[in-house]
């Protein structure tokens, strides 16, 4: 992730691309290759056959539990609304469409994915939905409710994600090219959003949101896997279900948070500054976690 990152730091240098075609180009993501990575996510997926119902159900309400308590507490200590949207995106929201499937692979080996790629199908789509009523509702002004409701309806990557759902309740199958056309946008869309991140960041602007970035790496890398952790091991999971856990809270902040935050006029600079500094800093804290819960014969 970083290499890719730093390649999109060099292109940005070296003047292949300009401030004004980054933001193009980052718009070209949230509408067309984000709504095809979730609904991608989502299609051909036969969830009723691996779904663990109380893994499913213990991560729903914690994320519920943490995204109450991180709007409360951000609300509190800053009074931007636009960096509100963003501090509560980068907390509450991880990277677990990217982490997931690796870290349970590495673990347990590839033959025991079944439960995390449907966890994926579930988890995703609701990280989703609360970003963008978080980022519609914190835009700077008070829009009424008929308004927040149509910006969350036409959102590109609620879009994707119904459409997704849709195919699956539906057991709707796409012609081969389709599925093919759609499989290769979906693919595009990290690495592209990578690249675009690597080519907005700006050093400079981390002095100015320094205090927030602080607040949120503590929440994203260390509060919050530590209660949902915490909670999941008395509650009793264990093996793939528990590295499960990891992956959706212990994961570094959401590339897609950035692309969010910037084209529904959030902080965009201290979205991108969560996403690229939890990301150096997961190295070492998701090999705590992980170490730790090894050590104790969780897993």
């Amino acid at each position: 992730m970083f290499i890719v990152m730093a390649v999109g730091m060099f292109v940005r240098r070296k003047g292949f691309i300009n401030e004004k075609e980054v933001k193009r180009v980052n718009r070209m993501i949230f509408v067309v290759l984000f709504p095809a990575l979730l609904f991608n996510s989502l299609y051909g997926k036969d969830i009723s056959e691996a779904l663990n119902i109380r893994l499913a159900a213990y991560a729903l309400g914690m994320i519920a539990l943490i995204y109450l308590a991180t709007v409360a507490i951000v609300t509190k200590v800053e009074k931007s609304p636009k960096s509100r949207g963003a501090m509560i995106q980068a907390i509450y929201r991880s990277n677990f469409v990217i982490m997931g499937i690796p870290i349970v692979a590495n673990i347990f080996g590839s033959e025991n994915l079944a439960m995390t790629s449907v966890m994926i199908t579930i988890i995703v789509p609701i990280f989703n939905v609360l970003a963008v009523v978080t980022l519609e509702i914190f835009r700077g002004s008070r829009p009424s409710p008929l308004h927040v409701i149509a910006g969350i309806l036409k959102n590109p990557m609620i879009i994707g994600a119904v459409l997704g759902i849709l195919a699956v309740a539906l057991n709707i199958k796409l012609p081969d090219f389709a599925e093919n056309t759609v499989g290769m946008l979906a693919n595009a869309a990290t690495p592209m959003a990578l690249l675009i991140l690597g080519a907005s960041f700006n050093i400079n602007s981390v002095e100015r949101v320094k205090r927030n970035l602080i607040i949120c790496l503590t929440g994203r890398l260390i509060a919050v896997p530590a209660i949902a952790l915490t909670c999941g091991v008395l509650a009793g999971f264990r093996g793939v279900a528990l590295v499960t856990l990891v992956a959706i809270f212990a994961s570094p902040t959401a590339v897609s948070s950035f692309t969010m935050a910037q084209q529904m006029d959030s902080d965009g600079e201290l979205a991108g500054a969560c996403v690229i500094f939890s990301s150096m800093f997961s190295c070492l804290t998701m090999f705590g976690w992980i170490f730790a819960l090894k050590s104790l014969g969780l897993f």
